[in-house]
């Protein structure tokens, strides 16, 4: 099994009106875009190519919006938790214990910029 091209762990995983789960997982691997519990159960995936994902204005520097399978998820990545990002790591810049708009707004980025990565591949 290859390593995730991007992962992150303690993210807050919303479908409107209500909260998933606080402490979930959002992974990029083999193609796919997958929403996990903190239990690893899958909430939803799709192939990165059919995710739409961004930043909207009205959102926190650590919230990003993904439509999976047509339906919105609002994905808070701020929260204690590793992010590995296998390409383009930085090499540990992410001490891993704060959680200020800065490195929330980097997560948020690395988040972006590995889906859009992945789907130019495909």
């Amino acid at each position: 099994m290859s390593e995730p091209e991007f992962s992150a762990r303690g993210v807050g995983i919303v479908r409107w009106p209500r909260s998933l789960t606080r402490a979930g997982e959002v992974r990029i691997e083999d193609g796919r875009l997958a929403l996990l519990t903190s239990y690893g159960s899958e909430i939803d995936s799709a192939p990165v190519g059919a995710v739409r994902a961004g930043r909207p204005w009205f959102a926190k520097p650590d919230e990003a919006v993904a439509k999976v399978n047509g339906t919105r998820y609002r994905l808070t990545l701020h929260q204690e938790g590793h992010c590995a990002e296998a390409e383009g790591s930085d090499g540990g810049a992410d001490s891993g214990g704060g959680s200020d708009d800065g490195d929330a707004s980097r997560e948020t980025g690395r988040f972006l910029a590995a889906l859009k990565r992945a789907a130019g591949r495909r």
